[in-house]
């Protein structure tokens, strides 16, 4: 599961936020302690708390002392936004600047985009 090129703890705070996107952890739901998490993907329980304490300070889990972690009120939103505005930053503004180098108009990506929206209906 967690095999990439990414340090470890970026891996597993990545899978926990995809949990959240997905909607398989919703708001104020509790999460596997990092002990849980660690003994359950045989990792070490320091990386699991790195990753943890990473997704606090992100505000998508917070501690409630003595219970546990937390999905925080309003995590999936913002993280949607936030990856929305990587989506626009990295792919849309280049695609932009890539069509008004080929001279194409504020129409025709419009009228692409609609019919391309359209579509996926």
């Amino acid at each position: 599961m967690f095999d990439g090129p990414d340090p470890l703890y970026v891996q597993i705070a990545r899978h926990v936020r995809d949990q959240v996107l997905a909607g398989d952890l919703g708001e104020e739901e509790q999460v596997m302690s990092t002990t849980q998490f660690a003994t359950t993907y045989r990792i070490n329980p320091a990386t699991a708390a790195k990753a943890f304490a990473g997704l606090v300070e992100e505000g998508v889990l917070y501690k409630r002392r003595g219970l546990g972690m937390f999905v925080a009120p309003g995590a999936r939103e913002a993280l949607l936004a936030k990856d929305r505005e990587t989506y626009v930053r990295d792919v849309l503004d280049p695609a932009i600047d890539a069509a008004l180098r080929l001279g194409l108009t504020a129409e025709a990506l419009r009228e692409r985009i609609t019919t391309r929206m359209g579509e996926q209906r």
